[in-house]
């Protein structure tokens, strides 16, 4: 094991630590600034890992999908606009890197599932919040994100890593919106949250991770004479 698969293995681990262990930073009353630093380390070593396993441009854009990850897990804090903003460019990088790797035959149920997703999400997080003005702004950000879960469905990454994951990132994100509305925000649906959106993007960025290393390496060993 070469010394940048040590590191990306060591950042993998560390991820997990801080992503796993954050949910008791809730009960601690931290400062902001220390909560939200806490609350970075999970996605934000994933982006890490990402850029150690990284070997070429599909690899940065995953760096990049996590970076904006942790962007929007530590902005949300600040300002909840500016957070989802950043969520949503990691839904358009996530969006392009899915596409370029989309799969050349996909199941009329897969695809029907892909199909229907995208209004759906759309329609049922425009109904979700309390505060109806809030709601357009809702919807638009949950178009991104059920194309994300979408492409990622239908792409060639398999489908049991990358696209569960961004089922749970999106389910994750409605109940967000759910607790704008009917859900109310006690320890149960906070688990919930974060730990679909945590181990979500802990399977996209391992799932995507390894389908390129095992295609770069079958690509290297066919070429072999």
């Amino acid at each position: 094991m070469t010394l940048r698969e040590r590191a990306a293995r060591w950042a993998l681990i560390a991820s997990i630590i801080g992503g796993v262990s954050y949910v008791a930073a809730w009960q601690l009353h931290l400062p902001l600034a220390l909560d939200l630093a806490w609350k970075g380390t999970g996605v934000g070593l994933l982006a890490v890992h990402a850029a150690l396993r990284a070997r070429g441009p599909d690899g940065w854009l995953l760096t990049a999908v996590m970076t904006f990850g942790v962007l929007g897990d530590v902005l949300l804090g600040v300002n909840f606009i500016v957070g989802a903003l950043a969520f949503l460019a990691g839904h358009l990088v996530a969006i392009g890197l899915y596409l370029h790797n989309r799969r050349r035959t996909v199941l009329r149920s897969q695809l029907a599932l892909a199909v229907v997703l995208v209004p759906a999400t759309v329609v049922i997080a425009f109904l979700l919040p309390a505060d109806r003005a809030a709601a357009p702004g809702v919807a638009f950000y949950s178009l991104g994100l059920a194309l994300m879960a979408a492409t990622a469905w239908t792409s060639r990454f398999p489908r049991f890593r990358v696209g569960i994951g961004a089922m749970m990132f999106l389910v994750s994100d409605l109940l967000i919106f759910a607790r704008m509305g009917p859900l109310p925000d006690n320890l149960p649906v906070g688990l919930a949250v974060w730990g679909l959106y945590y181990f979500g993007q802990l399977l996209i960025c391992l799932g995507v991770a390894g389908a390129l290393e095992h295609w770069r390496q079958t690509q290297r060993l066919s070429s072999r004479p």
